[in-house]
């Protein structure tokens, strides 16, 4: 490290390693395809280390890289920086804290730039304080001047933003605070996917829990990312030990127990007791289908009536032993 105009910069050795560091790790979590993306880091004020064009991130060696100034000069390396450096140059013009940026394709949050649905539900804590809404920049030809102009008005205010049609780009402190954010923005995806998308359903968190996590994040130094919209009202007090007898608490203000459908799995090879005569059930191992218990319904049973039953089972099971 060293300090310039009373600010700490990482040794061009320190910048490169990490450089590397990172791009091994963006290309072995399938972040990135063939030659997509890039990394860059600052050295000094006006001076970063960056990826050169036409290589993979995963595969890099550090006389690859290049270094150059705000102004585009090359300072050293026999490459060419990729074309896509220019956004990166704006953040950092833009926001004077920031010391690295990475840029990527993560499948998830890249889905999500496409379908146009910037990253914004208030799901995750870690997500509200670690990384924020993510919005989306409108789209832009790659390498061209419209991308860093698309992405300015968002540098100063959150810490990564979507690309429409395009990917991700995230910015922080130093490279690896960079990827984490990004990391965290296809994590975010993925869980708003899979809520949204698959299970159907969001618990968001009320305005009173996203306000309490914002004071958190402002304790933690973190001043940016923008305040994600929140539930009016609070759905995630309660303790869920049935997610289908939820609704009959909350409507009857009773617990009561529903017996599970059994499901027959196609494929799925029967439970056997090794060793046991029985019939033929095609899986050469001599054993017998252990057949499943009774189904009782209790659902017209008291609370109590229920405990008495599950207690009976168990001493009848004890006694066996």
């Amino acid at each position: 490290m060293m300090t310039i105009q009373g600010k700490r910069y990482p040794s061009d050795f320190e910048a490169k390693k990490a450089i590397l560091e990172i791009g091994k790790r963006m290309y072995m979590k399938g972040f990135v395809a063939a030659n997509d993306g890039n990394i860059s880091c600052k050295v000094g004020p006006n001076i970063i280390w960056t990826t050169p064009t036409g290589v993979s991130k995963g595969f890099m060696t550090m006389d690859m890289l290049v270094k150059m100034d705000f102004n585009g000069k090359i300072l050293a390396g026999n490459r060419k920086p990729s074309s896509e450096v220019k956004m990166h140059l704006r953040v950092y013009e833009e926001n004077p804290d920031v010391m690295a940026v990475t840029h990527a394709h993560p499948p998830v949050a890249t889905s999500f730039a496409i379908a146009g649905i910037s990253l914004d539900r208030p799901v995750l804590p870690e997500a509200i304080v670690q990384l924020g809404s993510v919005p989306i920049a409108h789209y832009a030809t790659p390498g061209t001047q419209e991308v860093p102009d698309s992405i300015a008005p968002f540098c100063k205010t959150h810490n990564g933003v979507l690309l429409a049609n395009h990917g991700a780009l995230s910015w922080g402190r130093d490279v690896f605070e960079a990827f984490f954010r990004l990391e965290s923005i296809e994590y975010y995806a993925t869980v708003l996917m899979y809520t949204g998308q698959v299970i159907g359903k969001q618990n968001e968190l009320s305005c009173d829990q996203v306000s309490r996590l914002i004071d958190t994040r402002k304790k933690l130094g973190i001043n940016t990312g923008g305040i994600p919209p929140c539930s009016a009202r609070t759905t995630n007090t309660q303790d869920v030990l049935s997610s289908e007898s939820l609704q009959s608490e909350q409507a009857m203000g009773i617990s009561q127990i529903k017996p599970q459908p059994q499901m027959q799995l196609s494929g799925v090879t029967p439970l056997v007791r090794p060793g046991t005569p029985s019939q033929d059930i095609g899986c050469g191992c001599g054993g017998t289908v252990i057949a499943p218990k009774e189904q009782v319904t209790m659902t017209n049973k008291t609370k109590e009536d229920i405990i008495a039953e599950v207690v009976r089972r168990v001493t009848e099971e004890v006694a066996k032993l």
